[in-house]
């Protein structure tokens, strides 16, 4: 009788070979230039401190923030409308709010599949704003970047529903992560909701599969492929 399976590479490239991020459209300039920077790794690029940090990093941003560099010009860090502030202390087990946002904010996110971009993107937050979709190669970003992966089953950043519990054991380290069974043919299932790396992906070029420019009422239109 087989056992429980257990995370592996070949495993998660099998079940997720592409992952999903998206980006305000404007970004897509500075990705290119600096990499995929968590909102951490963003404001020390941009060297932005004081009361101006604090209350970016640790706390919910209802919209876009523009930062200001007199050298490396500007950059827009993203909403968090998703995140329902009652509902979020009331899901957190053993973290505080500021805490949470902390801990977001010093990674970058991606979806592991289509269907759950498709979802974002049609959400009533972003489905009027125009957006660019990354498409990265999910094993070579694991080979590089396995020690700063972090995955977990929900997605962190919105409580749409119910305040599913969350804190400090939400996200579990790749060869950790427990949500792996298998399905009836012998095959791994991976129940996950997202796929973060911690501060950031300075090199994202090398993974970059495509990058899709996506406008309300436009077809999508491929502006990058390596």
């Amino acid at each position: 009788m087989r056992g429980k399976p257990v995370m592996t590479v070949d495993a998660f490239v099998q079940e997720f070979p592409r992952l999903f991020h998206m980006a305000e459209l404007s970004s897509w300039d500075n990705i290119r230039e600096y990499g995929l920077l968590s909102t951490t790794a963003l404001l020390d690029k941009f060297e932005i401190v004081g009361n101006q940090r604090h209350s970016i990093e640790s706390n919910r941003r209802p919209e876009s923030v523009r930062i200001e560099h007199p050298e490396l010009g500007y950059a827009v860090i993203r909403d968090q409308k998703p995140l329902n502030e009652k509902k979020l202390s009331a899901s957190l087990t053993d973290m505080s709010p500021q805490e949470w946002y902390r801990l977001l904010n010093g990674m970058v996110f991606f979806w592991p599949s289509a269907d759950r971009l498709q979802r974002l993107l049609s959400g009533r937050a972003y489905k009027k704003r125009a957006h660019c979709v990354i498409v990265v190669d999910s094993q070579k970003l694991i080979e590089r970047y396995q020690d700063s992966i972090r995955l977990s089953k929900i997605n962190s950043g919105a409580i749409p529903y119910g305040p599913t519990p969350r804190g400090s054991t939400t996200f579990s380290t790749l060869f950790q992560y427990p949500h792996v069974s298998r399905r009836r043919d012998g095959s791994v299932r991976i129940q996950l909701g997202e796929v973060a790396v911690k501060y950031g992906v300075s090199d994202i070029l090398d993974f970059v599969l495509e990058v899709r420019r996506v406008v309300p009422g436009k077809p999508e239109e491929l502006i990058f492929k390596p």
